[in-house]
């Protein structure tokens, strides 16, 4: 025992200072956080791969990006950060503004004052008030870019990853008092440094390298709470909800990003169920649906630490949802949260869906409100237009999603200074309809989902639009579906409008079956008559002045990137073939039927591998059939019974699959 302590403490003595030697002849320099990240030493090889970055310039941020895939980042997102940007300057504006102070904003012109004529009593009373309000040598107090506000909003961007968004919320944003930047990879901190260095904001950035679901939960309390969370995870932000709705402050902004629509969007109901809490549907409507998930599983989750949700703006763009909401505490308040929430019943036949409130919320004696569970269902085992059954899904958000009043002061906002983001054109025409939609009426039909259920020619958007108005009732389109049609007409209605534009271009009803939701809907007849002529007020305003309201394909092969992996490799013409090779790979190609049959004769026969075969190493996967007089013999009973008898090149090849 005393000879092998003796023999260990030897060899770690040893080892410490060859180690200690070795490192005396390195050059000294900052560790490689990707190499201890993984558990090795710095090496050179990891070194010269740190020198392979590319410099990207966005908004008013320059950073300094790996060309491997190291640390996430998504061009295509621009839209989601410059729409960051805008709105939490208007929430900064409001939040100081309650502060008496003012913000600056780059490119924004002063807004100029109003002169009136004010009477000599009046204008004495001015400026006795005014000199109420300033003491001698006070000036009203201002909050400018990339200046420390000491009463600003303090920011906490859960998963920085580069660290662009944080840097772009301090030299664009005014009135910020602190951003915190976090990420869990030592690799992403390190370059959030130096990005950070780089563009010159480390007294408003600070780097953080930490789980972002424990961080938030040290900060729950009300002194430590962050003005502003910004979560934009790879996938989904379900882990990180439960912390972000405790670690905001009262009335504070909380910014959400979910990628997963395949999820939201009804691939996986049960996947979205243990995620968000709710069962999605695949519908037409997929898209706003998934805003409206999103958000009850905000306020679910809030409402378990007596607080709720507020929302502002809910957006639906390219490959994710973004919801921006505000967060308050009260206990009242909360009770209400369950007359917030609604199921969908869905029809699997013709798409109809109703909503199924879950609470009930009704005045009672002395002003105050009762609330109790609601009645239902809305509808019948069987839908009333095409007598199919329905799916259940939710629940789901179904009180606005939208603040118009705030969507405008941002509209406001970007239309006056369009030179502030590169994707101004876009931000202006998104938000243009979304002022336009009907605040009240969740979810939405399709054009081509009605006139594909009742198999005939698809109606015109402004004919359907102003038959709904024709009939009295309300219509609008929908920011997250191009052709989408929000209306408050009752299904009934909606179908009956259908039924008079399928009589001026009729279907030919025997090719329907007696049991499909077409014959079935088409077989009863309108009881309103609708009326086509366009209507002047049928083409909302955005689409008279010829906004970019949808997504253009930005770039090729643009879309959700891979997930960031260290050491990843370099996305350059090897990643292109890759992704090129990927696509289509379920489908086989067009191939000419002699190529085929030569290149199927080139394997070997099922027997050959038995090692059956009597062609030994000349057998192919199809053989010439047998010859007459070796069929003969074969038929008789002292021949041994085998196909493989004629000689190769004997006759024509048989099809592929004889042996």
């Amino acid at each position: 025992v005393r000879e092998s302590l003796w023999l260990s403490l030897t060899l770690r003595s040893t080892r410490s200072l060859c180690r200690a030697g070795f490192m005396e002849g390195q050059p000294q320099g900052p560790p490689n956080p990707a190499g201890m990240e993984n558990g090795t030493e710095p090496c050179g090889e990891e070194r010269a791969s740190e020198a392979q970055e590319t410099t990207v310039t966005e908004g008013a941020a320059k950073i300094a990006f790996p060309s491997a895939n190291e640390v996430f980042y998504n061009p295509v997102q621009e839209f989601n950060r410059d729409l960051t940007c805008a709105v939490i300057t208007e929430f900064a504006r409001i939040q100081l503004g309650a502060k008496g102070i003012q913000i600056k904003v780059p490119g924004e012109k002063d807004v100029q004052k109003v002169v009136v004529d004010l009477s000599e009593q009046e204008e004495e009373k001015a400026e006795l008030k005014k000199g109420a309000n300033l003491a001698p040598g006070d000036q009203p107090r201002t909050a400018a870019v990339g200046e420390i506000c000491e009463e600003g909003l303090r920011v906490l961007e859960g998963l920085a990853a580069s660290g662009l968004r944080s840097i772009r919320f301090a030299r664009e944003v005014p009135g910020l008092q602190s951003v915190v930047a976090n990420d869990a990879s030592a690799r992403a901190v390190d370059l959030m440094c130096r990005n950070v260095q780089l563009n010159a904001v480390a007294h408003l950035v600070h780097p953080r390298q930490a789980d972002a679901r424990m961080l938030m939960y040290q900060h729950q309390r009300a002194s430590e709470r962050f003005d502003v969370i910004d979560l934009d995870p790879y996938g989904s932000p379900a882990p990180f909800l439960d912390a972000a709705v405790q670690a905001v402050s009262e009335g504070g902004l909380l910014c959400v990003t979910c990628t997963d629509m395949a999820v939201l969007a009804g691939n996986s109901g049960e996947t979205c169920y243990s995620k968000y809490g709710a069962m999605a549907l695949k519908s037409r409507a997929c898209h706003e649906m998934a805003l409206r998930i999103v958000l009850h599983s905000l306020d679910l989750r809030a409402n378990c630490y007596q607080r709720f949700v507020v929302p502002l703006l809910s957006v639906s763009a390219d490959f994710y949802v973004r919801v921006f909401v505000r967060v308050f505490t009260g206990q009242a308040k909360v009770k209400a949260s369950a007359s917030k929430q609604a199921l969908v019943f869905q029809c699997v036949g013709c798409g109809t869906f109703h909503l199924q409130r879950l609470g009930k919320a009704s005045g009672a004696s002395g002003g105050r409100v009762k609330f109790s569970a609601a009645c239902g269902p809305p509808i019948g085992p069987e839908c009333e237009h095409c007598g199919q059954r329905h799916q259940l899904g939710g629940p789901l958000w179904a009180e606005p999603i939208h603040d118009l009043d705030f969507v405008g002061r941002v509209l406001q906002a970007v239309s006056t200074n369009p030179g502030r983001f590169h994707t101004s054109e876009r931000i202006q025409g998104v938000l243009s309809v979304i002022t336009e939609e009907l605040p009240d009426v969740p979810l939405y039909y399709t054009l081509d989902q009605l006139s594909s259920t009742i198999r005939c020619s698809t109606p015109s958007l402004l004919q359907l639009r102003s038959a709904l108005l024709h009939a009295g009732f309300r219509v609008s389109l929908s920011h997250a579906c191009k052709n989408a049609v929000k209306t408050d007409a009752p299904s009934s209605a909606l179908w009956d409008i259908m039924r008079c534009w399928e009589k001026e271009c009729p279907v030919k009803r025997e090719r329907l079956s007696e049991a499909s939701p077409a014959f079935r809907i088409l077989s009863v007849e309108p009881r309103l008559q609708a009326n086509f002529a366009v209507r002047d007020d049928a083409n909302p305003s955005s689409r008279q002045r010829g906004l970019k309201r949808f997504q253009a394909n930005p770039e090729a092969n643009w879309g959700p990137r891979p997930r960031a992996r260290p050491g990843g490799k370099a996305a350059g013409e090897a990643m292109e073939e890759r992704r090129r090779l990927h696509q289509n790979k379920r489908k086989e190609p067009a191939e000419d039927p002699v190529q085929r049959a030569a290149r199927l004769k080139t394997f070997p026969c099922k027997r050959f591998k038995e090692g059956t075969c009597q062609r030994g190493d000349q057998c192919c996967y199809s053989h010439s059939p047998p010859a007459p007089e070796d069929t003969a013999a074969a038929a008789s009973p002292d021949h041994p019974k085998t196909s493989y008898q004629n000689p190769p090149g004997s006759g024509v090849a048989a099809g592929p699959g004889v042996d």
